[in-house]
């Protein structure tokens, strides 16, 4: 996976950098594996705009992407390699021995023809989903439960990875792509390999204009508010606008949001890099 970078032909191609998209082999979805999306544009069933900068956007399907791989001990051999609107990372459909069809996450060097598997007893290659009972120390995976049969949650987005680091009993030690350091149990499965587009964080849209294709309308600063509309509007001149929080006056810069009383906290070993 590359990037490309553009000629300064025209304002919005100067500062564009995109994808080279010479991974993905076909522009049609697998039918049976869509569903309809419904846009919101950021209201409410009253029609009231509860979330702001969202509206607008080209017209999309839902990718129905398998995220448990629960079909153990059955090949699966990879058919195409797609876009996917509704993620960063590229997708894959999976063709089983016995017909049936899936999407999954495309790890990086995934390769159309090549066959893929999930359960116990398989091998640790790309693109396989193991118990992390069953993965060697030092692996990188992506695709991680937190829970035992509840489906991918950790290490999903382009170019992330995590790293088994040990194993103490019933737990295995990951390190998540934020720094954190958890335990989680070795009944979790996770698959082998890292997400596919690792590019993806060098990519700029180039212009306003292509990020409303993606639904996203002009964000504007609190600072440049009044202060009838946000903690950190107005004043005189350009007014740095005082401590960093939201409309709702949360600090947003070093505030410690998550509850201390968490059940889960205790399997956290090191907090995420600051």
């Amino acid at each position: 996976m590359a990037v490309r970078k553009f000629k300064p032909v025209t304002a919005g191609t100067r500062h564009k950098i995109i994808g080279t998209f010479d991974e993905i082999t076909t522009s049609k979805p697998e039918k049976s594996l869509l569903s309809p999306k419904k846009s919101s544009g950021g209201r409410n069933n009253d029609g009231k705009m509860t979330v702001r900068y969202i509206g607008g956007g080209h017209k999309q399907m839902y990718r129905n992407v398998d995220f448990k791989r629960s079909k153990d001990g059955i090949a699966a051999t990879v058919k195409t390699i797609e876009y996917d609107p509704n993620r960063t990372a590229r997708i894959a459909l999976l063709v089983y021995a016995d017909g049936e069809k899936s999407y999954i996450i495309a790890p990086n060097g995934l390769q159309v023809g090549q066959t893929v598997m999930s359960g116990a007893g398989v091998a640790p290659e790309v693109g396989n989903t193991l118990f992390l009972s069953e993965i060697p120390l030092g692996t990188v995976v992506h695709n991680i439960e937190l829970y035992p049969g509840q489906g991918a949650a950790m290490a999903r987005s382009a170019g992330s990875y995590a790293q088994l680091l040990a194993r103490e009993g019933k737990f295995a030690v990951i390190k998540l792509p934020s720094g954190e350091t958890r335990m989680v149990l070795v009944t979790c499965r996770a698959t082998v390999g890292v997400v596919s587009n690792v590019d993806h964080s060098l990519e700029s849209s180039g212009k306003a204009g292509r990020e409303r294709w993606l639904g996203r309308r002009p964000r504007n600063r609190g600072v440049v508010m009044n202060p009838v509309d946000h903690p950190m509007g107005g004043g005189e001149g350009r007014a740095s606008g005082g401590h960093p929080r939201s409309r709702k006056g949360l600090l947003a810069k070093g505030y410690k949001t998550r509850n201390p009383k968490k059940t889960t906290s205790k399997f956290i070993i090191s907090k995420k890099k600051k």
